[in-house]
């Protein structure tokens, strides 16, 4: 468990890494969408691991970064809060949740951990070729960088 709460302390530092670049430049909309369907996705995938209905949550939105950065602090809040329940965030727990198109599955806590921090990471590397690609210098976010 201390391996997937430096994982999360890592995908905090890099968003607000993120965040920071994108506030500080005129990055395009690609970027922007991309951050704000990282955030959305850990919203999903925290309210299934809490074995709510994600049902009603949007995966894509346009939205700006006064609203990414609202929705990262709440993020960062809640999965803290959720991985010092050892019950809730047991690896081994299994959970039942439904994928956006309604199918069943069930995947285990730690499963669904580990692919919360990789789906943030690539889509980061996404938005690092956006600002790129914007004439913007890219943010270093690999996990060793935050390790140092």
């Amino acid at each position: 468990m201390d391996t997937i709460r430096k994982m999360f302390n890592h995908l905090d530092w890099a968003n607000r890494a993120i965040l920071g670049a994108l506030q500080s430049g005129e990055a395009d909309g690609r970027a922007l969408r991309l951050f704000a369907h990282t955030l959305h996705a850990e919203r999903v995938w925290l309210t299934r691991l809490r074995g709510q209905d994600s049902s009603g949550l949007p995966i894509w939105s346009d939205r700006d970064l006064a609203f990414c950065a609202e929705l990262m602090e709440r993020n960062a809040e809640e999965f803290e809060a959720f991985l010092a329940d050892d019950i809730a965030a047991d690896p081994q727990r299994v959970v039942a949740y439904s994928d956006s198109k309604g199918n069943p599955f069930e995947t285990s806590a730690g499963d669904i951990l580990t692919h919360i921090v990789l789906h943030g990471q690539y889509h980061r590397g996404q938005i690092n070729s956006c600002l790129r690609e914007s004439g913007l210098e890219p943010v270093g976010v690999d996990y060793i960088l935050f390790v140092r």
